[in-house]
């Protein structure tokens, strides 16, 4: 009863003292305690048991007792000292707000008192300061009217004194003067509603215009229209009219410009006339001849009559191709029939000359100054793929090197590029029209050449390389690509890339395409005595070394054109304009010499191929059925691996510069071989076990070759790639399976169609017939077992594909290398 009560005790106790976990994390953390009995899931029994372990320990079970007690006294001591102190709690806090309060409101008192103080001052300051802001007042306006009157008093003075040396013609004292009073009638803009400033404003205005017209009057006396030069050179006069016209209305000046420009070329427009003979292209030069004449006599007569600021050689020579431009435009139009490709040239080199030789004379300030006339667009920089230097490269025609293409320094360095020259763009289908002759030219002379020294012979630096024709064709490419950007980057350009698409299909039909040895249809065959005797095996190669060598050559040259025809058309973009890059596109070019590429790689595909048949047929042909022990590989695989040694390395070493089409022949020659093969093998019927057997070693041999393919008959060895490696171990697996299936036993019929399924993993009753047929089974027995082989193909799960492949897990190459090891082993050991 006693302990019963104890544990009613305990319960209670543990439902009063129960606290939230919140409140118990609080408590660890503002009281921190390692004692058990402080922790929330504390257990008596697993305490009392900490305390006495043992029934030895019970005996000093007093002493563990007294210590409780005493802590539990503690306890009672702390708690009861924690009660006291918090009974005057609540009565010092009311204390203490009511102590805040009243140093609040002391607080607020003073802060009210220091705002009404500092109010006090502003007002203060205010009235002191408010006397010294009407002295600044004063003194600002009185300063004002001060100025203005002293330039008022300028201005007055300054008008009459205008007006008096307007008179007199005294410029250079007006050109200084006249700035002045300008300047000062900037500051009477705000006052023009006031009478006498108006009427000193207009003053000035019929001051500026009486000198313009004055100026104007001068220069045409001095200059007339009509006649020649006053003699006695320039004034001092008109030399300070020049600077007068800088301060007037710019009209002036450009008018002054213009009349003595007119004036100054006048006896050019005589000289050159339309009907004159010096005007026609092949005396171009005298043009430009004149001019320099002309601009060495102006610097000795005028050069200092005008300001340097005018730039005036530079406009006569501005104006000088303005007016050149337009007249050898009517020229060329008018007498177009007369123009020859290299007259035309020669015209444009003079020409491109000259307009260098203006750049490095002057900076081309004053061309955004002619109205109209808007600056030559810069073309972009060359930057041509074939040549290291193009900058300083002189393009030289067949007959005549004057006719050298015209150096034209760097768009970004030559402002004047094209202020002439432009005239010619509309004539270049003449240069258009010659390159598209002198090209079919060169491939009519290209396709003689090779007529006439004949194939690459094998064994000769020529011997798969690249056809010397093809480097020739593009260097002619590149030099007619620089001359046309010197001569324009618009519509010239577009029409010659359509010359070089056009010869670069002629290129790949007359010289690639065309000498590709034809293969025969015809192929011949061998007999199993001729296998036995091996004597034949080297005719059943349909081309001869120097027809691979041939072959071989043309693919390197069409890969060659490939790469060269994709860098022509990225520099055709970067020479023409960027409205008509995307009219530039070279992608049908390149389409039809991959297509070389793959028509050669076929022709040696089949080349092989076919040398291979007549083995494959042989091997079809033997009685293996009556093969009575395993031997070495059989007659037809030493055929097969002959003509792979002897074509093979003949085709790698003429395709070491383009192995990546090397490794794309042995992939196809790979695909096309392994399924005829297995063809071939379906066609042995019927197979005993001696013969399967001697099947099987000779797959195996023949799979080792092919992974060797690649590196036969080479002194380096080179790892195959794992794309061709993977091929080959995928289809040559594929035929070991097949022999196997059928060394393996038909009875019982469950075990044959499951191993079958097995290895095979093909669900096509077709193939799982010719096994039977390779077996020699009836057609009895064929029946029941195709019928079993249906029921016990596995349902293909829902939503696949219901083709007739299946998935199984086939053996790993690893695992196939190891039984073929071991049947090799029981061969030798049986022979």
């Amino acid at each position: 009863m006693m302990e019963e009560e104890e544990f009613e005790f305990a319960e209670d106790l543990e439902g009063i003292l129960h606290l939230t976990p919140e409140v118990q994390l609080a408590i660890e953390q503002v009281f921190p305690s390692q004692d058990p009995l402080d922790r929330a899931d504390f257990n008596a029994v697993e305490y009392i048991n900490t305390l006495f372990p043992t029934e030895q320990s019970l005996a000093n079970i007093d002493d563990v007792v007294n210590k409780i007690r005493l802590k539990i006294r503690r306890l009672d001591d702390n708690i009861r000292m924690v009660v006291r102190g918090q009974t005057n709690v609540g009565q010092d806090g009311r204390q203490a707000l009511e102590e805040a309060q009243i140093a609040i409101q002391q607080l607020f008192g003073k802060i009210k008192d220091i705002k009404d103080k500092a109010e006090k001052s502003e007002q203060m300051v205010k009235e002191i300061t408010r006397d010294i802001k009407q002295l600044d007042h004063a003194k600002r306006h009185l300063t004002t009217s001060i100025t203005t009157l002293n330039h008022l008093h300028m201005l007055a003075g300054g008008v009459d004194s205008l007006e008096a040396m307007t008179r007199k013609r005294q410029y250079g004292e007006v050109a200084n003067l006249l700035q002045g009073v300008v300047n000062v009638l900037e500051h009477f803009h705000k006052y023009m509603g006031i009478p006498q400033i108006r009427q000193l404003s207009e003053r000035v205005k019929a001051a500026q215009s009486e000198l313009g017209t004055q100026i104007l009057a001068d220069f045409e006396e001095a200059f007339p229209s009509q006649g020649t030069k006053r003699p006695g050179g320039p004034s001092n006069v008109l030399r300070d009219a020049c600077l007068v016209a800088n301060v007037l209305d710019p009209r002036i000046k450009q008018e002054i410009i213009k009349k003595f420009i007119r004036q100054h070329l006048s006896e050019y427009l005589v000289l050159f006339q339309e009907n004159q003979d010096v005007a026609w292209l092949d005396k171009i030069d005298r043009r430009y001849a004149w001019i320099k004449r002309q601009l060495v006599d102006y610097e000795e007569k005028y050069g200092r009559m005008f300001p340097e600021e005018w730039c005036m050689t530079e406009r006569i020579a501005v104006e000088f191709c303005h007016i050149t431009r337009v007249e050898l435009a009517k020229v060329m139009r008018t007498r177009a029939k007369e123009i020859e490709v290299k007259l035309l040239l020669f015209a444009i080199q003079r020409t491109t000359n000259f307009e260098g030789l203006l750049a490095k004379r002057f900076t081309g300030c004053t061309l955004t100054d002619v109205p109209g006339q808007k600056r030559p667009e810069s073309p972009l920089e060359p930057t041509n793929p074939f040549s290291e230097d193009e900058a300083g490269e002189e393009v030289s025609t067949e007959k005549d090197e004057d006719l050298a293409k015209p150096r034209k320094p760097k768009a970004p360095d030559n402002p004047f590029h094209g202020i002439v020259s432009k005239c010619f763009e509309p004539h270049l289908y003449v240069y258009i029209e010659s390159q598209d002759k002198n090209l079919g030219e060169l491939i009519d002379r290209f396709v003689a050449d090779f007529r006439a020294q004949g194939p690459p012979k094998a064994g000769t630096e020529e011997g798969g390389a690249v056809l010397p024709s093809c480097a020739d064709l593009f260097v002619y490419y590149k030099k007619c690509m620089v001359q046309c950007s010197q001569l324009s980057t618009g519509e010239p350009m577009i029409a010659l890339t359509t010359i070089f698409q056009k010869f670069l299909r002629e290129y790949a039909w007359k010289i690639l395409s065309g000498n590709l040895p034809k293969s025969s249809s015809n192929s011949g065959g061998l007999t199993i005595s001729s296998l036995l005797k091996e004597k034949e095996g080297s005719e059943a190669a349909k081309f001869t070394v120097d027809e691979l060598c041939l072959i071989c050559s043309i693919l390197s040259t069409a890969e060659y054109c490939l790469a060269t025809t994709q860098q022509l058309e990225e520099k055709l973009k970067e020479k023409v304009d960027k409205v008509l890059m995307e009219r530039i596109n070279l992608t049908g070019e390149m389409d039809t010499f991959s297509t070389v590429i793959s028509n050669s790689i076929q022709l040696l595909v089949q080349d092989l191929d076919a040398a291979c048949d007549p083995a494959l047929t042989a091997m079809s042909k033997m009685p293996w059925q009556s093969v009575e022990h395993v031997g070495d590989q059989s007659p037809y695989v030493t055929s097969i691996i002959m003509h792979i040694k002897q074509n093979v390395p003949i085709i790698r070493d003429n395709l070491a510069s383009t192995r990546k089409y090397f490794t794309q022949f042995c992939i196809k020659f790979t695909n096309s071989f392994i399924p005829k093969f297995i063809n071939h093998l379906f066609r042995c019927k019927p197979i005993s076990m001696v013969g399967a057997e001697q099947l099987l070693l000779d797959t195996h041999s023949l799979k080792t070759v092919l992974l060797d393919l690649p590196s036969i008959g080479s002194q380096v060895l080179r790892k195959a790639p794992a794309s061709y490696t993977k091929i080959v171990v995928k289809g040559m697996t594929r035929a070991e399976m097949i022999l196997k299936v059928v060394m393996a036993p038909h009875e019982p019929p469950v075990v044959f169609v499951d191993n079958y399924i097995k290895l095979l993993a093909d669900g096509n009753p077709e193939t799982f017939q010719k096994i039977l047929d390779m077996k020699g089974l009836k057609r009895s027995e064929q029946s029941s077992m195709l019928e079993l082989f249906r029921q016990r193909l596995p349902t293909p799960p829902s939503g696949a594909d219901g083709g007739p492949s299946l998935s199984f897990s086939a053996p790993t190459p690893e695992q196939e290398s190891s039984r073929i090891r071991r049947l090799e082993k029981l061969i030798k050991k049986r022979l």
